[in-house]
Parts: structure tokens; C-alpha cells; sequence
């Protein structure tokens, strides 16, 4: 945790990730061309299961200490806050809007892309369910598409193509509720695999073709991008978290001891571990007698992984794009940490992979002090959501473009 002195409380933006089993928080005066981050705090969470909130005390409880930390710097960042939601409850779906062009002299206008974005949105939910994002892909004047931005072209008719995402909205208002009772205010829940390729993926990356695979402890978040526009995105209800399961059944120790021996000795890639190597078990539980093998553990691990990997090439293929994506694989999330994961990803999805972290050069003094957290996989979601908000405030370029517009969950819903 680290803490820079801050006067005054305009234009704070607060980020707060809330993960299954911990909570990040940045906050950042966002005044200028580039965010400051002037506060970095995390705390382990309560009340979460697989990235949903299942018991609203506890999680409230958890919430409530990492907001008195933001309101160490101003009682204003606790309320511009915007958090991440992780369920693998959400799903996606492409829509269509089509609406005839206003104007006599055809010319497009700002009103006619609203029009048409807003018919896209016009998708059949079941009650229990609420848009969280609709996410522009492409528009089409008069039959012609691949165009990132209509206004000021000439066409009777326009249409635009989009991503709609959508939630369990109970799940939302716990969430939501959850921040409330801690003494916080939400200005937008941002769909969590999102919020990490926002910080993690440059327009490049996106360009060339990239999924980014966020390995929570409890949930992954995959997301891919083809000449910078969203081809897919989802959650999985297994993480990290799951890893240090095996381990503890297969190592016959409880799951806290499990956990730390695979952050001590974990590896990914179990030919790459030495046959002779061994872990003296008693270490981490007192009354275990016996060593085990190195590779074993890493078996256990490459197998759990294995799993996760052939769902996200699962994902791929939906989109007729396993091994296709040139840009290769982006490593985020506390699992990332894992040594010889790169090359497991390498192995079992066929693409150049590498570990992400928080682009630093959207940063002021790229990141200054806390350029250790901006070099975190784990911290990348909390970042990112310091940018999501500037977005949606219009406090940056990225927020003019119409392909990346973004619409948050308070435009649908009001808990």
C-alpha cells in the first residue's frame, strides 16, 4: 500500500476491483492529459464467490475498508467510483440497428448514429436480466460496412452493428448495494475482462489480433480484438483459486497450505521441472512427513491450466479464430505470476504469448512511485478502471471515438 499526499478533491477518479479474493483500489487525479495515480491500496475480500457477492455483510465489510482508504486522500474519490463486475453470468450477444437517414440532403449526423445505436439495444432480455455494455463494432451506410465512423457521409439508410452484454441482475444490485453500504458512491460497473484489455492492450495489439486472458483467483475473463474492434468476450467460473484445490487433494494438506506452496514452487510446465527435485511437505503443514516431487505439483498444475486453456481455445473457435490471431495471447491477472505459464499458453493455443501489465505511457511520470503496482498483472483491472472512467467522462481521446464507446450499466439500470 503506498499513500502521496493530495490537496484538494476535484476530479478524483477511484477504481476498485473487486475480485474474489481481494480487493484493489487505485485512486488518481485525473485533472490532466493523463491520470496520477496519488493512491494504491489492497485488502483481501469477504463475501465473494466466483466474482459474486454472496454474502452482502461480510462484502460490504471488506468494501467498506478499502473505501476509508480512498477517503484518506478526499471524501470525493468515495464518490466517483468505478467497479469491476466478474460473474461469469454474463453474456454476450451481437445486435443490430437500423434506422433511415433524418435528413433531406442524406448527410449523417451525431443524432442519426444515437438513433441507430439505440435500436441495437432493443434486444429481448428475461427479467432478471440487465444490459451492462453495448459496444459499437462497426456501422454500415447503405449496405457498405467496416466503418468506424459515418458522421458527415451521405446514405438513406444506416445501421450499425453491436456487442451487447448483459448480467443476473441480482448480481448487480449486490454488488452495487454492497459498495452503497460501505460508504461509497458507483458511478459505473464495468464488465471486468474489458476493463483489463483497457489497460492492458494498445491499440496495436488490438489491431494485429489479440485475446487477453484474465486469470482471477476465482473466475478468467477472456476478451479478444481484430483491427481494433471486440470480437468476443466471457467469463469462466474457474481461476487460480482452483489450482490450489488439486493441489490440496492431491497432496492430501489443507487448502491454504496448498496456496502457498504453489506460489513458492508452482510451475506451469512440468517437463521443465527437474525429476529429481522435491518439496519437504512439512514446511507448510507441521504434522506432514513426508517430500514430494516438484513435477508432480507441477503436474497438477499443468493439467488444471490445461483445462482453462482449451476453454478459451473453445472461445476461439466460436469466433473462427484459434490460432488466427496475430497479436498472440496477453497474460493478465494474480495467476499470470505462475513461472513457465507463457510457454504452457505457447503450447496448448498455438500463439506468441506474453505476461501484461498496465500500459505505462497513459500514466503521468508513468506511474512515479507506483510504477511497481503499474507492473502488476494483478493491478491491471483496478487501473483500468481509472480509464474506463475517464472515458465515459469524456476526460480522454479515446472517448471520441464511436467504435470504442462504451456505454456503462447506469444507462439501463438504477439499483
Amino acid at each position: 500500500m503506498k499513500f502521496r499526499g493530495f490537496r484538494g478533491g476535484s476530479d478524483l477518479i477511484t477504481g476498485l476491483d473487486i475480485g474474489t479474493s481481494s480487493l484493489k483500489l487505485v485512486v488518481a487525479d485525473c485533472r490532466g492529459r493523463r491520470p496520477s495515480v496519488v493512491h494504491v491500496y489492497e485488502e483481501p475480500s469477504l463475501g465473494l464467490r466466483k466474482g459474486a457477492v454472496i454474502d452482502l455483510s461480510e462484502a460490504s465489510q471488506a468494501i467498506n475498508r478499502a473505501i476509508a482508504e480512498a477517503k484518506k486522500v478526499s471524501k470525493s474519490a468515495a464518490k466517483n467510483i468505478y467497479a469491476s463486475i466478474g460473474t461469469p453470468q454474463a453474456k454476450m450477444q451481437i445486435s443490430r440497428g437500423i434506422v433511415a437517414v433524418s435528413r433531406a440532403d442524406a448527410e449523417i449526423y451525431k443524432d442519426d448514429m444515437d438513433r441507430a445505436v439505440r435500436a441495437s439495444r432493443a434486444v429481448n432480455l428475461p427479467q432478471n436480466r440487465t444490459i451492462i455494455h453495448d459496444v459499437t463494432r462497426e456501422f454500415m451506410v447503405d449496405g457498405v460496412g467496416d466503418i468506424a465512423d459515418p458522421l458527415g457521409l451521405s446514405g438513406s439508410r444506416l445501421e450499425v452493428q453491436s456487442l451487447i452484454i448483459d448480467a443476473f441482475s441480482p448480481h448487480i444490485k449486490a454488488l452495487t448495494r454492497a459498495v452503497e453500504l460501505a460508504g461509497g458512491d458507483v458511478r459505473g460497473l464495468v464488465f471486468g475482462p474489458l476493463v483489463a484489455a483497457r489497460a492492458a492492450l494498445s491499440k496495436r495489439q488490438k489491431d494485429l489480433g489479440t485475446v487477453l486472458i484474465d486469470l482471477g483467483f476465482g473466475t478468467t475473463g477472456v476478451v479478444s480484438y481484430e483491427e481494433d474492434r471486440l470480437l468476443g468476450v466471457t467469463k469462466f467460473p474457474v481461476g487460480a483459486g482452483n489450482i490450489s484445490n488439486d493441489l490440496a487433494v492431491g497432496l492430501k494438506i489443507p487448502v491454504d497450505a496448498a496456496e502457498e506452496v504453489k506460489l513458492r514452487y508452482g510451475y506451469a510446465l512440468a517437463r521443465e521441472v527437474g525429476a529429481k527435485e522435491s518439496v519437504d511437505l512439512s514446511k507448510f503443514v507441521p504434522q506432514a512427513k513426508a517430500s514430494v516431487s516438484r513435477r508432480f505439483i507441477a503436474e497438477i498444475i499443468e493439467s488444471r491450466l490445461e483445462e482453462v486453456f482449451d476453454l478459451v481455445n473453445n472461445e476461439l473457435k466460436l469466433i473462427q479464430k484459434f490460432g488466427q490471431l496475430p497479436g498472440g495471447a496477453v497474460i493478465v491477472g494474480g495467476g499470470a505470476k505462475l513461472p513457465g505459464i507463457t510457454d504452457l499458453v505457447k503450447q496448448e493455443m498455438k500463439l506468441a504469448s506474453q505476461i501484461g501489465f498496465t500500459l505505462s505511457d497513459e500514466w503521468e511520470a508513468e506511474g512515479g512511485a507506483f510504477k511497481e503496482y503499474l507492473e502488476d498483472p494483478a493491478f491491471t483491472v483496478a487501473f483500468g478502471l481509472v480509464l474506463w472512467g475517464m472515458d465515459f467522462e469524456g476526460k480522454t481521446e479515446e472517448a471520441s471515438s464511436p467504435r470504442a464507446g462504451f456505454k456503462g450499466f447506469l444507462n439501463y439500470f438504477t439499483p
